[in-house]
């Protein structure tokens, strides 16, 4: 079975090389396998291995998916061992009929990659069919006068095998008067004939019985009988008579039914009804294509004639005269072919998908061209239809291979439909189309594509948790998991480990949660990475940066800077003097807001005034100027309540309390400082304010005094002997100590100087010479003196000198919020941290040098207290030195940064006069 592995060598194969398709495909084998294998193998018989045949390893066989494509399942191939197996039933007539060479043509395919292979399986005949006659019996009539010689046309037998295994020979039974003689046919086909040897005489015997035997030459031979009876009738001297003994005749196969083939002719040279002639088909029951006139004898189409089907007919004609004797002629007609079948496009082995990354050159189906039609009206030409990435090429005969002839891609086109057109060479051509649909399928290709370049997310402070805050969307064109987007956040500018205390992103909808209220002062801003990735194999992804901006809400009330608390918690004052004029300075409110934009914008309001009219603030500035000059009757103690309200909606405020002190000197001012003040009537008052005026001319008197003497002894003094006073007149500060900045303390200092005479007069020295370095003097032309200069010619004046304009800052000086503001008020609110340091900062060291600048000889060097009645020091921890910015309300006198500070070197000390303050103040 599986017959002849010798049969089977590579040698025996036909090669169909294409050396373009074997440059691109190195795996796929162009040559034609051949198998011979005898007819009515039983089912599952071997045919041979295919796979070994084909090259191909049993471990390759379960991802190649070696199959077969035909379009009669005649055989199969094992997915376990790759070999050719038998899966229906052979029976070579009913496949070849007559045909002298047999074989199925078929395709092998294999994927991965997709290959096709031709496969011829030859199927060999067997003798398994007998020699058959069309009857049992014969019956034969033979006149007493027929001459020795004459012949007997007799019924012949078919075997449907081939070659020796058809019909071979006739043999017939030992008789003295018959002898058998054997004609072929054009087809090759053989007839008997039977021819009298010797004269009959009927008188002598009227029958005789014959037996016909039809043998073939297989193995083993197989053979029919047929008995035949030949009657010997009465004298009719002349049988009848063919024209031709053999008649041909070429007919094409598109003839009408009715159409006249020819017409045989017989003469009988009896007279009567010896001489009339009947015709007759030897074999009527097997004719049905033709019909024939027994009178006339012609022979006319009967039914549809198809080359395809039959291309030749051999007809045995009887012509019989009424004496009973018969003459026989063979008609032969040759069908002749007429391009009358359209070609047919068959697809086998066609794909369900087709992946998009498919590359150049890949087999994509296999298709067969069939044209029943035989000669030019058989040859085939094939082509596609349209502008397709694909093309066809021929494989064989009538089989081509389609191919891919151009990048695929699925997201652009997820389909074609494949048109090709087969055109015969007949005349006229016969064509026909053949439509198939080719879906592409999806490879991860594609990678996720954001819908923004980058995203911006503006989130109001103070969100609930949890809440949505934003989302991203990718798509991604490809199919399945390939297209199913995941988000994740992959980068931050915040701490890794903070990250998702924030936000988190949902992987499936994209949608940003914030994980937490967002604090607008404690973080503006934030960057992320988002990254789409795609369920693929390999994973695609895309990164997109989304930017989250909190935005501010008004949830931070005003914070009062200035007026603050003193140390022992007791509210400070302001004093103003009493001759100021409607618009003079009294002091400044100065708040912050931590919140920014319109939410920071402050204004002030006045809300409560001991004296109503009496002194106005600025909307914007937080200026308290007096509004009118202080009456009579006004009160030297005055309150005012002065609300901050930010900008929001709703606004949020706060208050801060002035207490605002109408005095020249700080002596004067000491009667109203208590901190229980209690009611009194204004004849208490006024005997208030004549003592305080008492005494502030005393002092002014004995500073005069004091300046005078000093001014006295320095004209009488060498200056290179006099560091601050003359040795016999002034007492000089003890040692030198360098301040103790680590306190918080200002770095600055004073030298005071008290004479010796015995009275307590108190001048403002000026000193010629240049001071060692880090060391400032009380009074002096230096820009960190806290009074302004009194020289020997300003000394007999005891007034205070009008208000001098130079403590009004610049715009860039100004301590506060509005600081920055033009005259008009309005302006925006300074939105960097460094501004709001420094308004801390000036307004807490404006608090302070102010009450050391209302006090007569107030703190030694670096304090910053009213006296010691005030409470103790007041000192500030890591505070800038901005005293250059700081103005004394109800002084003309601005405050600047020590040489010594700027130098940075040691000022000195003041401690030693400090002692002599105390006693005067209590005084």
């Amino acid at each position: 079975m599986g017959s002849g592995a010798g049969e089977r060598s590579w040698a025996e194969r036909r090669p169909v090389l294409f050396p373009f398709l074997l440059s691109l495909f190195c795996l796929a084998l162009s040559e034609q396998i051949r198998y011979r294998i005898p007819e009515e193998m039983p089912e599952g018989s071997v045919v041979g291995n295919l796979a070994k045949d084909l090259r191909l390893s049993v471990h390759e066989l379960p991802t190649r998916k070696l199959r077969v494509s035909s379009e009669k399942p005649y055989f199969t191939v094992s997915a376990e061992s790759g070999e050719l197996l038998v899966s229906s039933r052979l029976d070579r007539e009913q496949i070849c009929g007559k045909k002298p060479a047999c074989a199925l043509e078929f395709e092998a395919v294999a994927e991965n990659p997709l290959n096709f292979y031709h496969v011829n399986v030859e199927i060999e005949d067997v003798n398994d069919h007998t020699p058959k006659f069309t009857q049992s019996s014969f019956e034969l009539q033979i006149s007493e006068s027929t001459k020795p010689g004459a012949r007997f046309i007799l019924g012949s037998a078919q075997d449907a095998d081939i070659g020796t295994n058809s019909l071979q020979n006739y043999q017939l039974s030992p008789d003295d008067h018959f002898s058998l003689m054997i004609k072929e046919k054009l087809d090759g086909s053989k007839y008997p004939e039977l021819v009298l040897k010797m004269p009959l005489d009927r008188e002598e015997q009227k029958s005789y019985h014959l037996t016909l035997t039809a043998l073939d030459f297989g193995d083993p031979p197989l053979s029919s009988t047929a008995q035949i009876q030949v009657l010997v009738t009465d004298a009719n001297d002349n049988p009848p008579m063919f024209s031709q003994e053999l008649y041909r005749v070429e007919l094409p196969e598109n003839v009408f039914p009715g159409t006249t083939v020819l017409r045989v002719m017989a003469t009988d040279q009896d007279e009567g009804v010896n001489a009339e002639v009947t015709f007759s088909f030897t074999e009527a029951a097997q004719i049905s294509q033709f019909d024939l006139n027994p009178n006339t004898g012609e022979i006319i189409v009967l039914n549809t004639l198809d080359f395809e089907e039959v291309r030749e007919y051999s007809i045995v004609l009887e012509a019989r005269d009424g004496g009973g004797m018969i003459a026989q002629c063979t008609v032969e007609i040759e069908i002749l072919d007429i391009n009358d079948n359209v070609p047919e496009v068959i697809f086998q082995s066609l794909p369900d998908l087709i992946m998009e990354d498919t590359k150049l050159g890949t087999h994509i189906a296999l298709l067969k061209i069939r044209d029943k039609d035989s000669g030019y009206n058989g040859e085939v030409i094939c082509k596609l239809e349209g502008s397709v990435p694909f093309k066809i090429l021929t494989s064989s005969r009538n089989t081509y291979k389609l191919v891919t002839d151009g990048v695929l891609d699925r997201e652009q086109t997820p389909e074609y439909n494949i048109t090709i057109t087969a055109t015969d060479r007949g005349k006229p051509p016969l064509s026909s189309s053949s439509s198939i649909t080719l879906h592409i399928g999806d490879v991860n290709d594609n990678m996720p594509v954001f819908e923004q370049a980058s995203y911006v997310v503006h989130v109001a402070e103070n969100n609930p948790p949890g809440a949505s805050i934003a989302q991203v969307s990718a798509s991604d064109p490809d199919l399945g998991p390939n297209g199913h987007v995941s988000y994740s956040i992959v980068a931050s500018d915040l701490e890794p480990r903070a990250l998702s205390s924030y936000v988190s992103v949902s992987a499936q909808s994209g949608v940003l949660f914030a994980q937490r209220a967002f604090d607008h002062e404690q973080l503006r801003a934030f960057e992320l990475t988002l990254q789409a990735r795609d369920h693929g194999s390999p994973a695609l992804s895309a990164n997109v940066s989304l930017r989250v901006l909190v935005g501010d809400r008004n949830d931070n009330a005003p914070r009062v800077l200035y007026p603050a608390l003193g140390p022992d918690g007791s509210a400070l004052f302001d004093t103003v003097p009493r001759a100021a004029q409607p618009g003079y300075l009294v002091t400044k409110v100065v708040a912050v807001d931590a919140d920014s934009g319109h939410n920071a914008w402050l204004s002030y309001h006045v809300l409560q005034a001991s004296e109503p009219g009496l002194f106005s603030l600025g909307l914007r500035t937080g200026e308290v100027r007096t509004a009118r000059a202080l009456g009579d009757r006004d009160a030297a103690r005055q309150r005012l309540l002065v609300a901050v309200r930010d900008g929001g909606q709703p606004p949020l405020s706060a208050t801060a309390t002035l207490h605002l002190v109408f005095a020249d000197s700080l002596q004067e001012a000491l009667p109203d400082l208590s901190d229980n003040p209690t009611p009194s009537d204004p004849q208490g008052e006024l005997q208030f304010y004549l003592v305080v005026a008492l005494a502030l001319i005393s002092v002014l008197f004995l500073l005069a005094v004091i300046l005078a003497v000093a001014l006295h002894l320095r004209r009488s003094s060498s200056p290179a002997s006099w560091g601050c006073f003359h040795p016999g007149l002034c007492v000089k500060s003890g040692p030198v100590v360098p301040p103790n900045y680590s306190e918080g303390t200002l770095p600055y200092s004073y030298n005071l100087c008290v004479a010796h005479t015995g009275k307590t007069e108190f001048n403002f020295l000026k000193c010629n010479e240049q001071l060692s370095s880090g060391q400032d003097i009380l009074c002096g032309d230096s820009p960190g003196a806290l009074f302004p200069l009194c020289n020997s010619s300003e000394s007999a004046s005891h007034q205070q000198a009008p208000p001098n304009t130079d403590w009004r800052f610049s715009q860039a000086q100004r301590p506060g919020t509005s600081g920055s503001q033009n005259g008009d008020e309005t302006g925006t609110w300074p939105n960097n941290q460094f501004d709001t340091e420094m308004l801390q900062a000036m307004i807490l060291a404006s608090a302070s040098e102010a009450a050391d600048g209302s006090s007569t000889l107030g703190g030694g060097a670096g304090t910053m207290g009213l006296s010691a009645r005030y409470g103790p020091q007041f000192t500030l921890q890591h505070v800038p030195d901005y005293r250059q910015n700081v103005y004394i309300p109800g002084s003309n006198a601005t405050l600047t940064n020590a040489a010594g500070k700027r130098d940075g070197k040691t000022p000195a000390s003041g401690n030693g006069n400090k002692k002599k303050s105390g006693k005067k103040e209590k005084k």
